[in-house]
């Protein structure tokens, strides 16, 4: 059974999820750190099921570099799971002809326990604790994984229930583009900075600006800015993780909360990736467009450990690489 300790932590884990609301994303990444310490895992996954493919959507510990990884659902533990519904513990990868022994040794895992995530009756993802040794886990650790799966699960029904509210959609989404309005945004950043002081991990946050759309609006008229400023907004929003929020603050102004980062250099390749996402070329209406932003930084605690601090920050840095950008080359 498990002990009177392990159970006051999934108690406050309870709390701390009631505290990340609707946010989904945040709900899922807090969920698999948490998983590390509960039960001495040394990595942790949430996996979704996507057209045919478990993909890693949130992930900690030694499966935290493998954001993004997609297994075949007809190929992988993960998605045996899925379709039989069912908790799955593999002892060594090595030998357990279920797992997909590639992407086992790319995580670095021997051994796993595989719990099924339900929402509304039907299996949609799965909760994966993960050992770099073999026969690592007990019963005991699977009971502890059961119940925070069910906080997953729980979360996930009531996430989808009011996001799919088209009051509440509208009061949190900005209209034009579909992304999280300034409200939103800056709930999430209150959210995730309060977590990273708690947890002592860093998180950052990017303010973006799109250059040269007053120039698209007065030249081409606004049909023609809206849907380069729609397009802009999905490349940005292409260019992130599905644990980051993404958010239209308002015009031509932009915002990202990036979490979880590893540290400062994993800032500079978010931003990186977003500017090339935005800078790829464009076509509307057989019209080529260029597509340009200024983007500046802040991450915490190193630049500050309050929202409107790191904003500041963030804010002050894209428009220095704005005057940056308009200097002319000597």
């Amino acid at each position: 059974m498990p002990s009177h300790q392990q159970l006051m932590q999934i108690i406050g884990i309870q709390t701390e999820i009631a505290k990340l609301g609707l946010d989904l994303g945040g709900v899922m990444q807090y969920i698999v750190e948490q998983t590390l310490g509960l039960i001495d895992a040394n990595g942790a996954a949430i996996e979704l099921a996507e057209d045919g493919d478990m993909v890693y959507r949130a992930a900690a510990g030694i499966a935290g570099p493998q954001l993004g990884l997609h297994l075949k659902i007809n190929a992988s533990l993960s998605g045996l799971s899925v379709i039989s519904g069912e908790t799955l513990n593999c002892t060594d990868s090595e030998t357990d002809p279920r797992v997909d022994r590639e992407a086992c040794r790319k995580v670095g895992l021997r051994s796993m326990i595989v719990m099924p995530l339900k929402h509304k009756g039907v299996t949609v993802g799965v909760l994966k604790a993960m050992s770099a040794e073999p026969n690592k886990f007990q019963q005991r650790d699977m009971m502890l994984l059961g119940m925070l799966s069910e906080v997953v699960a729980a979360a996930m029904y009531f996430s989808a229930k009011y996001d799919s509210d088209d009051l509440f959609y509208k009061a949190t989404h900005d209209g034009m583009t579909g992304l999280a309005n300034r409200a939103l945004f800056m709930d999430r950043l209150k959210n995730v900075v309060a977590h990273s002081h708690r947890e002592c991990q860093p998180s950052g946050v990017l303010m973006i600006d799109m250059d040269g759309l007053k120039q698209i609006n007065d030249v081409y008229g606004h049909r023609v800015g809206d849907a380069v400023l729609v397009e802009f907004s999905q490349r940005v929003k292409a260019g992130t993780r599905s644990t980051d929020t993404v958010a239209r603050l308002g015009g031509d102004e932009f915002g990202v909360i990036l979490t979880p980062i590893e540290d400062v250099e994993s800032i500079d390749a978010a931003v990186r990736r977003i500017d090339e996402e935005i800078r790829r070329p464009f076509f509307f209406e057989d019209q080529p467009y260029q597509l340009e932003a200024s983007i500046g930084a802040a991450v915490t605690p190193v630049d500050g450990s309050e929202s409107d601090r790191l904003l500041e920050v963030a804010d002050k840095r894209m428009y220095a690489t704005k005057r940056r950008r308009k200097q002319p080359a000597s």
